[in-house]
């Protein structure tokens, strides 16, 4: 039994496994393992394709699960075949450490603390990024992960790069995964929102040896790159189907119709003008030409005037899939129709750069026309609705 009692009871009673992903870290390894063996001996080793002397320091454990993998297939991949080995062996969760010594053992623990406050969850173990021989590289990668990962999901983390995590690989191994290398780590947390379940983080130590010492597999170029390439497609899945997806699961619950019925026609510290001001803003703001923007501008001008924020952001999405093919041919059309161009589309086959810079004026100034007139049509169906409808004591008491 491991030195450390309790924490062994908790593995248990968690049903939770160590999974280490190793490749060349032969200098690192043993020590990794026994150090997490004081607390655990639920532990599986993937050994993906090391060409060092790691097969034989992993024989000396007879009492650890090793998965080996014939060739080098990247940590990504050695993360998946962990995650459906740990569900295989009837697992629920599964604590991933990197083999490289960088996290501590004595952090297991805390992951399986918060997993009993909140079961069915992903924890990352968030690093203190700001302390000495942190490579500049990784301080860089890690907002930048973060940024897209809070633009992608909405929720926001102080530490998305980090390797230490508490995986549900129950609900993971389910899913069909498209990256193998250091992105599956950023692929398999937005997924894993996107599904539903919660992504939280708790603070972990961390150690980073001085530069000359460090063993990293990490290739700055390549791997940034396919980083980066990924998060372009993970943007146009949240723009084009997760959020729309989402306004529409929440369009028809019966609990979002109250929310915002009793946003719209009760608090009585608004008034009926503030209320459709929202609303016509809203409008405004999903129809004007910002595109990807809408919000990101919106918002802040919707803070600064002290407008309903809920009933701005329902308006705003006005333009969501599939009614964005519509605002932009209304858009085209209006335009068009305010410069006296009658056909809808260029001639293609005589397309002049000049045809191109008319056809973007007609768009711009056709959206920016079309966001005025729907915005104020918008705030003037809501005011009189509003007024004929909203209890007579609210508009008493804030004017109208």
């Amino acid at each position: 039994m491991p030195v450390n009692k309790d924490s062994y009871i908790l593995f248990q009673q968690h049903k939770t496994c160590v999974l280490i992903p190793t490749y060349n870290n032969a200098g690192t390894l043993a020590n990794v393992i026994n150090s997490v063996l004081e607390y655990t001996d639920q532990v599986i080793v993937v050994n993906d394709g090391a060409t060092d002397n790691t097969k034989e320091i992993l024989a000396t454990y007879s009492h650890i699960h090793i998965v080996n993998n014939e060739r080098n297939r990247g940590k990504g991949f050695a993360l998946r075949a962990g995650i459906k080995e740990a569900a295989k062996l009837g697992y629920d969760y599964a604590i991933s450490i990197d083999s490289d010594g960088q996290h501590y053992a004595y952090d297991l623990p805390k992951f399986l603390k918060r997993v009993a406050e909140t079961p069915n969850v992903l924890i990352i173990g968030a690093r203190n990024m700001n302390q000495e021989n942190v490579p500049g590289k990784s301080s860089f990668g890690n907002r930048f992960s973060n940024f897209w990962f809070a633009l992608e999901t909405g929720i926001k983390l102080p530490d998305t790069q980090s390797g230490y995590r508490l995986y549900p690989v129950k609900e993971l191994a389910k899913s069909i995964y498209f990256t193998r290398k250091y992105e599956f780590e950023i692929e398999v947390i937005v997924r894993a929102a996107w599904s539903g379940l919660k992504v939280m983080s708790i603070p972990v130590s961390v150690y980073y040896p001085p530069a000359d010492e460090r063993v990293s597999h990490f290739r700055p170029f390549k791997d940034f790159t396919r980083i980066s390439i990924l998060n372009t497609v993970l943007v146009l899945i949240t723009f084009l189907w997760i959020k729309p997806r989402n306004f529409f699961r929440g369009f028809f619950k019966k609990e979002a119709w109250q929310n915002a019925m009793r946003s719209l026609f009760v608090n009585p510290q608004e008034s009926n003008h503030l209320k459709a001001a929202s609303i016509g803003f809203g409008v405004f703001m999903g129809i004007v030409p910002v595109w990807g923007f809408q919000l990101a501008i919106g918002v802040p001008l919707a803070l600064l005037f002290r407008l309903n924020k809920a009933l701005f952001i329902i308006a705003a999405n006005i333009s969501i899939f599939p009614f964005t093919a519509f605002v932009l041919l209304a858009s085209v059309l209006t335009g068009n129709w305010l410069l006296g161009i009658h056909s809808i589309l260029p001639d293609w086959h005589h397309l002049t750069l000049t045809d191109v810079k008319h056809a973007g004026f007609a768009f711009f100034l056709g959206g920016a026309i079309l966001a005025i007139v729907a915005g104020a049509i918008a705030y003037l169906l809501t005011f009189i609705i509003l007024l004929l409808t909203r209890p007579k004591r609210f508009s008493a008491k804030l004017g109208r």
